[in-house]
């Protein structure tokens, strides 16, 4: 695409509900766009694929018995939040979460005409409200809390249509550099983590 004879920067933002990272993310990028006037694109990819296709691990699993680094992560966490003012994050007491319904419900929600909605809710209620969303009971009450249909979501979640484009925008993340979540991409270039998002700005700006 093209503005004014200028090809147009495309930024896209790869994420997973299972990711604190990603969920702190989401809360700044408003901040980014407003200062670029560039809107980020949010490809739903999962996870738990990203890391069967890369052998890779979550940290959960990974920092599991190492010395100073965990606690370093959580340092880095707290940094995050108090420079960018956040005051809506717990700690999930039920992490890990196998998000592969909240993934799936992402695709759905693309379909449906209420993706923002559906993103902004379900990380509330992972990440400022936690609750344990990969039971399917626990997930259908938040949904209606949050106004959307649950009956619709739950059958769309299990179409053909919605499974293999989940699977395929995790196919493709991983084919472009994807070895978890956040990542970002400014047109082919690849960032990862939420401490790479002044990295992000500074090469849409640079691009602009």
């Amino acid at each position: 695409m093209e503005r004014n004879g200028e090809p147009m920067i495309t930024v896209e933002f790869h994420f997973d509900f299972g990711s604190p990272n990603a969920y702190l993310s989401h809360l700044v990028l408003p901040e980014i766009e407003k200062r670029t006037g560039v809107k980020f694109t949010y490809v739903p990819i999962l996870l738990g694929g990203v890391f069967k296709l890369t052998n890779n691990r979550s940290p959960a699993e990974s920092l599991v018995g190492i010395k100073n680094k965990p606690e370093y992560e959580r340092l880095e966490m707290t940094r995050f939040i108090r420079r960018h003012g956040i005051t809506r994050f717990r700690p999930n007491p039920f992490f890990p979460v196998n998000t592969l319904m909240l993934m799936r419900g992402a695709i759905a929600a693309q379909s449906l005409g209420v993706f923002e909605r559906y993103v902004d809710e379900m990380y509330r209620h992972m990440w400022a409200e936690p609750k344990k969303l990969d039971d399917p009971h626990v997930l259908r009450a938040a949904l209606e809390e949050s106004g959307l249909d649950s009956e619709r979501f739950f059958a769309l979640i299990q179409t053909p249509e919605v499974k293999d484009r989940l699977l395929e925008n995790t196919r493709r993340s991983v084919e472009r550099g994807t070895f978890g979540a956040p990542t970002f991409f400014v047109g082919e270039e690849i960032f990862f983590g939420k401490d790479r998002l002044r990295d992000v700005e500074e090469l849409i700006r640079e691009l602009q």
